[in-house]
């Protein structure tokens, strides 16, 4: 897992002591991500429906998740939001409120829960060697599915019209999720891992299934990347030419001179130039794509 520590150190650099215990999705920062930056963005819930729910697994547990959409309204195209190695926290929760600002079902699923609170971890390794290297792949695309679901449930979410984004830990999954489930219209990845070692519990990586993508995705690296390097993307890039047409469609972009993290506003690595053109890049992509 030292590539994930690599990954992950470059995508925390702050402080790893808190005072404060966050356990509830995505009320307060991670305590392995304090002291958060004065440049944090909050996205206000004025005139959304938004706040934790319950989603029922498909071995009867209780998965908690974060949920925002517009108050009035139906049929509103579906996100996923996969969360970063600290799983759904503060950060996490303000990008499903963004979203919903602009007209999306946007619902952050806590997908270590079997594991443990990922919140309540101060060392950063600790937390990876711990908690996220043992969350299988498989557990993963399980929990996403009723996730999916919950969401049709609740009558408001159009999830003909589905999408998935997820950032760093979060990023990797959504090329793995945008493989395994054919009602995926588009997804888009933030810095997630594209080559690795492979591990018992996450068999394969990106590049092993970018040929057999059910939807386009669209990648959003940095260039200056500790952790992912330009060589992976461009490995990437090759392997989608030779699948599918969604492979074929897909795309990766990236951003010189811009570290990995670069849309996390409490953090240093926050790139205000970067992260807003990322976000409209994000929103065109789904439009484009039906969602």
């Amino acid at each position: 897992m030292d590539g994930d520590r690599l990954i992950y150190g470059a995508e925390n650099g702050l402080s790893r002591r808190g005072a404060l215990t966050a356990t509830v999705v995505g009320s307060a920062f991670a305590l392995s991500v304090q002291p958060v930056s004065a440049q944090t963005i909050t996205t206000p819930a004025d005139g959304l429906t938004a706040g934790v729910v319950k989603v029922k697994t498909k071995d009867g547990k209780e998965m908690d998740a974060y949920r925002a959409m517009p108050a009035t309204g139906a049929s509103f195209g579906t996100v996923l939001v996969v969360q970063e190695v600290f799983g759904v926290h503060a950060h996490i929760a303000d990008l499903c409120r963004r979203l919903a600002k602009s007209g999306y079902y946007a619902i952050a699923p806590e997908l270590y829960f079997r594991q443990g609170d990922p919140k309540t971890y101060t060392e950063i390794p600790k937390l990876v060697s711990e908690l996220v290297s043992k969350v299988p792949d498989d557990q993963v695309m399980g929990d996403l599915e009723p996730t999916v679901a919950f969401a049709k449930g609740e009558g408001k979410a159009d999830t003909a019209k589905l999408a998935v984004t997820g950032f760093c830990w979060g990023g990797r999954i959504v090329w793995m999720y945008t493989a395994h489930n054919p009602g995926v219209k588009a997804g888009v990845a933030w810095y997630g891992p594209l080559v690795r070692d492979a591990t018992p519990l996450q068999p394969k990586n990106p590049i092993d299934i970018a040929k057999d993508l059910k939807g386009p995705v669209l990648g959003l690296y940095g260039g200056a990347d500790a952790g992912i390097s330009n060589e992976s993307a461009d490995k990437m890039r090759a392997a989608l030419k030779t699948g599918g047409a969604a492979a074929q469609k897909s795309q990766i972009e990236t951003f010189a001179d811009t570290p990995h993290g670069f849309n996390a506003d409490y953090r240093p690595t926050y790139r205000k130039d970067k992260a807003e053109d990322g976000w409209k890049k994000m929103l065109a992509w789904f439009k484009a794509n039906g969602v």
